[in-house]
């Protein structure tokens, strides 16, 4: 099973990076498909390191690639869920940040990944249910969770307001690096991204 994937990507795609593998006179391109923020994120020409999940089908085979491994796990135990397949786990990691998820799970909050696009209130309810022992923070995380959530609620709302999409702004805060707590602070780095 292909499990990492490093090297320079040759085009980016609206949900997947073509990256070149082996001698660059000889080597092939691979079609990984990635969360959304990390297709707008890259462009061609970076050096990229994915871990990667291969899906084999009947008649195809998919790679995943994620930037960090806590993605590349989120989206495998989500395949774990009956009725959930790649896509959607894709779309789950594309639309929340693996920390949002964490917290819906452990809150039973079921609403939070009906977000999902592809996700109905049944699917979301049994995500909550099924991924309730797996998928939960640590009990000491669970606090610092809620309050990075709230402060990135009120981020999401100050750049919806602003005339931004909630895709746009959730993009935007994912690339927030997590040590940074005040809303302030998380507010100006995800305008900065805007150029702003």
């Amino acid at each position: 099973m292909i499990r990492l994937v490093r090297g320079p990507v040759v085009s980016v795609g609206k949900n997947y990076l073509l990256v070149e593998v082996g001698h660059p006179d000889a080597g092939i391109g691979l079609r990984v498909f990635t969360p959304d923020p990390t297709a707008a994120r890259v462009r061609a020409g970076d050096y990229v390191s994915l871990h990667t999940h291969l899906q084999v089908r009947e008649t195809e085979l998919s790679l995943y690639g994620f930037e960090e491994q806590e993605e590349l796990t989120i989206f495998e135990v989500l395949l774990g869920v009956s009725g959930v397949g790649p896509k959607v786990a894709l779309a789950a990691l594309s639309t929340l940040t693996p920390d949002a998820l964490r917290l819906a799970v452990a809150n039973e909050e079921p609403g939070i990944v009906a977000r999902v696009p592809g996700v109905g209130k049944r699917t979301a309810e049994k995500i909550v249910v099924e991924l309730k022992g797996k998928l939960a923070p640590a009990e000491g995380e669970l606090a610092a969770l809620a309050m990075s959530m709230d402060a990135d609620t009120e981020v999401m709302e100050a750049l919806t307001t602003l005339g931004y999409s909630v895709v746009e702004a959730q993009r935007a805060l994912q690339q927030i690096p997590a040590d940074m707590t005040s809303v302030e602070d998380r507010l100006r780095a995800a305008l900065s991204q805007f150029g702003e």
